[in-house]
């Protein structure tokens, strides 16, 4: 019996609809699982007649939308379906209707104008699901990448940053290779300044902060090593060298994981009760509509959530 995987439809104004249909026309995709949407049928039927889709999955049909948004404008209404479907999503695998939850982008703005308190799908799901420790894992281009800090702002991330926060990160990476079914992982840490640090030339949170975390990983015979620096460990990782990269901020991460992968870039949420992926960009509001969105990250999200799946069945 193929996964039931649950597909959130997102910001009904950005290219979600349409990288969802575009995604589940694929053949492949079928095989590996049997794909539950998590949105409007007015949305959806709209998108398949205008873009000529095909549209014959089944739905989960909300009801958010009495009339049709516009494509490419920041609404707090699609805002708010947005949120509903990612809340009935974390609902449907807490109560094992679904296997795995794969979310369509949404707009930071949107669901802030909504009344959301969060900053993003990650943060939101976390607490939906009572997780007291997750992180963000990004997979793509043969790079893993996992966040120390995630949505806050460059200036602030060296006072974010703590060893106790890198400790648990460092572990979460840990946890992901098992449940990627990796048998003997090498887990890298990125430096947080250029070239490390220097030691201390040019900063000093790869002494005082990073390298207690990593020892502190290895008392628990954790397999991690570093502080790389940051310009030559992402190099190294796509070579085989390590499985996974700690990194200390968002874009310390996502720069290089985006550069190889791109389109094919998928998210993970890692210390969640449930498995939930999710595409690696936004809602592209600028070709909303036009029929160009690329479904190939949502295609990768969808197959990594059944492999997940299927090895934490294991």
């Amino acid at each position: 019996m193929l996964p039931k995987i649950g597909i959130t439809l997102g910001d009904a104004a950005g290219i979600g609809p349409e990288i969802i249909l575009k995604a589940l026309s694929e053949p492949a995709i079928r095989k590996l699982c049997s794909p539950l949407i998590i949105g409007d049928k007015l949305i959806l039927e709209h998108t398949a007649r205008s873009l000529n889709l095909p549209f014959q999955d089944e739905l989960l049909d909300l009801n958010q939308f009495s009339t049709l948004p516009e494509l490419g404008k920041i609404s707090p209404n699609c805002g708010k379906a947005a949120l509903t479907y990612v809340e009935k999503a974390v609902n449907l695998c807490l109560s094992q209707q679904i296997a795995a939850m794969v979310t369509a982008p949404i707009h930071k703005e949107a669901i802030h104008l909504a009344g959301s308190p969060y900053a993003g799908h990650t943060e939101m799901i976390a607490k939906l699901t009572n997780a007291k420790e997750y992180a963000m894992m990004l997979v793509g281009g043969g790079l893993r990448v996992i966040l120390v800090t995630i949505h806050i702002g460059l200036a602030t991330v060296s006072a974010a940053l703590t060893s106790e926060k890198i400790f648990r990160t460092i572990r979460l990476a840990y946890r992901a290779t098992q449940e990627l079914g990796i048998s003997r992982p090498k887990i890298a840490v990125a430096g947080f300044n250029p070239h490390s640090g220097e030691q201390g030339l040019f900063g000093d949170e790869e002494q005082t902060k990073i390298e207690p975390a990593i020892q502190q990983a290895k008392q628990e015979y954790i397999p991690v090593e570093g502080p790389y620096p940051p310009d030559t460990v992402f190099h190294r990782a796509i070579n085989g060298d390590f499985d996974i990269v700690v990194v200390m901020y968002h874009d310390q991460g996502l720069i290089p994981l985006k550069t190889v992968a791109f389109y094919s870039g998928v998210n993970v949420t890692i210390g969640l009760p449930i498995v939930r992926t999710s595409v690696d960009h936004g809602t592209a509001y600028d070709i909303a509509g036009k029929g160009i969105a690329n479904p190939e990250s949502l295609i990768e999200a969808i197959r990594l959530a059944v492999q997940l799946v299927k090895n934490r069945a294991r």
